[in-house]
């Protein structure tokens, strides 16, 4: 017997061997259930014709030899025989093309019934619900809903302190930014089409010191960021010069940012964050992913919980 007929049977043998003994180390076995048994049968079928036609070709490759009539072109010397194709290929691919449009347009059409198309359906119908039962509520209210969205979703990162576990998971959260994160976008940029649509901070390439006409540098870079991160508080610090000759003029000279031009930097503001959520955010730290399993309502809430956090500042 052919050794390749003798590998097919010992692999077919193993296969199945495994596959009983997998079923029947489950609890009950097949236990007379009409959808296992199929099961089994169907797998049993599969390794049958999986080994039988691997056979079958690698056979026909070991004795097969090449016949018929060459086409005329030829490139570098390489032809090719004139190949019809099968008329059982072809009528099968006509076929599958005509099923394939039946499907789509009766058989299951794509506006049909789908699991998927109703829990959509049921949630949206659920978030318009909320939101109109939550429409009015505010301050404490609001500050608690957002502290209960904040357990569920935000505070894998951010921490039960909201500090995002000293900011090595995520940014702090009792404070508007870190020095680490204004020096990462000084440095870097940032695309505020996150946050204002048609703005864009450029790298410490594009930011020119006024008083000196000069790029940026790097002692001026860490005197900024520190200021920032300090709340713009020290009006007599170096930082907060190199912030009116620098940033200023995107951010305002209180920090508090200037429509669609840039976002305020000196403070948590409700449209910054729920901004953040719709559409997320990358940084010093990492990136953050848009929240879109949250409706409009609770990115409110969560918002104004976040402003909570900085009241003591």
């Amino acid at each position: 017997m052919n050794k390749l007929y003798v590998w097919g049977i010992i692999i077919t043998a193993a296969m199945l061997g495994a596959t009983y003994v997998t079923v029947g180390y489950q609890k009950g076995g097949l236990n007379g259930d009409i959808v296992n048994m199929l099961a089994i049968a169907g797998a049993v079928a599969l390794v049958i014709i999986t080994v039988f036609v691997v056979i079958k070709y690698v056979r026909q490759m070991q004795t097969d030899t090449a016949t018929g009539e060459l086409a005329d072109e030829s490139w570098d010397n390489i032809g090719e025989y004139k190949n019809p194709v099968p008329m059982g290929w072809a009528i099968m691919f006509l076929g599958t093309m005509i099923w394939g449009m039946w499907y789509f347009t009766v058989g299951y059409p794509v506006n049909a019934y789908s699991q998927i198309g109703e829990y959509n359906e049921e949630v949206a119908e659920k978030n318009a619900q909320f939101e109109k039962k939550y429409a009015n509520i505010k301050g404490e209210e609001l500050v608690n809903m957002g502290e209960s969205v904040y357990l569920v979703e935000c505070v894998a990162c951010h921490g039960l302190n909201a500090d995002g576990n000293n900011e090595i998971d995520a940014a702090d959260l009792n404070k508007r930014i870190s020095a680490k994160s204004v020096k990462h976008v000084i440095e870097h940029g940032s695309n505020n089409n996150l946050l204002y649509q048609g703005s864009m901070m450029p790298d410490r390439n594009g930011l020119l010191n006024m008083a000196t006409g000069q790029v940026i540098t790097d002692k001026e870079i860490d005197a900024v960021s520190q200021y920032v991160a300090d709340g713009l508080q020290n009006q007599n610090s170096e930082g907060a010069q190199v912030f009116a000759n620098v940033c200023a003029s995107c951010h305002g000279a209180d920090g508090k940012g200037i429509e669609q031009v840039a976002p305020n930097i000196a403070t948590w503001d409700e449209k910054l964050i729920v901004n953040v959520l719709d559409y997320g955010k990358k940084g010093a730290i990492g990136t953050m992913p848009v929240m879109d399993r949250l409706n409009a309502k609770q990115k409110e809430a969560v918002a104004v919980y976040v402003m909570s956090l900085n009241k003591g500042e």
